[in-house]
């Protein structure tokens, strides 16, 4: 794969459901310039991690590299917790993908039951997966290049509609003024402090996916320069959609009407005058789901190869096929994702709300083992005598680069705990991450762990 295969691979697996959908519940949580604001800091804590990120990767540039990175710089027992955690976070997303685009084609085929779309669905996103790295990904750049597409849209036609300029729409359809909405009757910010902190959680979550770029490392030609050019890239495209996006919608759609009953997305479209605005949207949907499920499948069995590589799962998991794919951890990973859709169903309220809750928990999780994993590698490889200045890419301003997004994402994590909605998290997050440290060191014992990481750190920053 390349620098533009790698940035989109980055754009899918940020761009979804909840940028067209959500969007306006976090408006509305938060306020216009509330949300703003905290997609601002969502972008900025994001830009910090993927500095550390460009720097590991370029190191080390393996596939399903972040476990390898903590193995390596923290402990194996952190390695493996990071792994099972994200790989657990992709295999849920799967589920939920896969039914979402099922519930959505019942728009136009309503007598068609949504397992089949489940099933159709699943075929195709296994078949990109099974044929090559370089078909998964030239198909994650045109899917994502549909969501990106739709974005620009809405920036570009909601942002000249606000300026005056809207001749698709009705002659009688009136528009606000580019910050008229921003002003509410609770004020700039209706919900208080306490409703930007919900919506900076919110935020982080919606960036997670943007690591993948990490985890394509080992599968890109020529990493050193291919990842740190995506990561840049990735970095302000992120900031330019998500920040536009959100600014515009917030400018054009009241405060108290906003995300209410439908997208965002449609509301703005049929407001500047898109015809089937509303179709257009289910489809473009659809495609962010089925992109994000694409790259979560990837994402998953990258892992568990990358797990098998390291001794921590079973070898047949690292057996390729004439293709250089992963096809036994192609197809378990398949079938986590479907039994994450068979617990949807049958136990939404038991089995499944552990999953998202672990799933929740692990996005930030897997940002705080990234930047931990950086400042502690490029302590020891200065102590080792490494000069800095031979690294292809260094994170800027260390320590303080990994040091405060460290801060930010435990701050993040301890403010869920005031968050109703997302406190399970909490609850179900830690035991899982403890019950995989307490299975390590079980499975492989403490002394041998502590061997492993001396010996795997001196081998990184030779």
């Amino acid at each position: 794969m390349t620098a533009r295969h790698l940035v989109m691979i980055a754009m899918g697996g940020v761009i979804g459901s909840g940028l067209f959908i959500s969007s306006g519940f976090t408006i509305s949580q938060a306020g216009p310039l509330g949300a703003v604001l905290a997609y601002l800091v969502g972008a900025f804590v994001v830009y910090l991690v993927m500095t550390c990120l460009g720097e590991l990767a370029v190191i080390y540039p393996v596939s399903g590299s972040f476990h390898i990175y903590a193995a390596r710089s923290i402990s194996p027992a952190t390695g493996f917790a990071t792994a099972w955690l994200y790989w657990l976070t992709w295999a849920v997303a799967l589920g939920s993908e896969f039914t979402a685009c099922g519930l959505l084609m019942q728009r136009w085929f309503p007598s068609i039951g949504v397992w089949v779309w489940c099933v159709v669905f699943a075929a195709v996103v296994f078949a990109v997966n099974a044929f090559s790295a370089r078909v998964f990904g030239e198909t994650e750049y045109w899917f994502s290049l549909i969501k990106v597409v739709a974005v620009v849209a809405l920036i570009v036609l909601g942002g000249a509609a606000l300026a005056g300029f809207h001749p698709l729409a009705d002659s009688d359809q009136a528009f606000p003024s580019l910050f008229e909405n921003f002003t509410t009757d609770g004020g700039l910010f209706p919900h208080g402090f306490s409703g930007i902190l919900v919506t900076v959680l919110a935020a982080f979550y919606a960036f997670s996916g943007s690591e993948l770029i990490g985890v394509a490392a080992g599968e890109t030609a020529d990493p050193a320069t291919a990842v740190p050019k995506a990561l840049r890239v990735t970095v302000v495209r992120l900031l330019i959609f998500f920040v536009g996006a959100i600014t515009v919608i917030a400018a054009m759609i009241p405060y108290e009407k906003v995300g209410l009953d439908e997208s965002p997305f449609v509301t703005v479209f049929s407001t500047v005058g898109i015809p089937y605005a509303a179709d257009l949207m289910n489809f473009v949907i659809i495609t962010a789901l089925l992109s994000a499920g694409n790259s979560g499948l990837y994402s998953c069995a990258r892992m568990l190869f990358s797990l098998s590589e390291e001794g921590q799962a079973p070898p047949a998991l690292r057996r390729l096929n004439s293709r250089g794919i992963p096809m036994t951890a192609l197809l378990l990973s398949m079938l986590g994702g479907l039994a994450s859709l068979l617990s949807s169903v049958v136990a939404a309220e038991t089995v499944y709300l552990v999953l998202v809750s672990v799933a929740g928990f692990a996005a930030v999780g897997v940002w705080m083992s990234i930047v931990a994993s950086q400042f502690l590698h490029r302590r020891q490889f200065v102590k080792s005598g490494g000069d800095i200045r031979t690294l292809a890419y260094r994170t800027p301003f260390y320590p303080v680069v990994p040091v405060l997004a460290f801060t930010l994402c435990l701050a993040s994590l301890v403010g869920i705990a005031f968050d109703p909605a997302q406190v399970t998290a909490l609850y179900f997050g830690i035991p899982f991450v403890g019950a995989c440290f307490l299975y390590y060191r079980l499975r492989h014992g403490a002394g041998q762990s502590a061997k492993a990481t001396k010996s795997e750190t001196e081998t990184g920053c030779s």
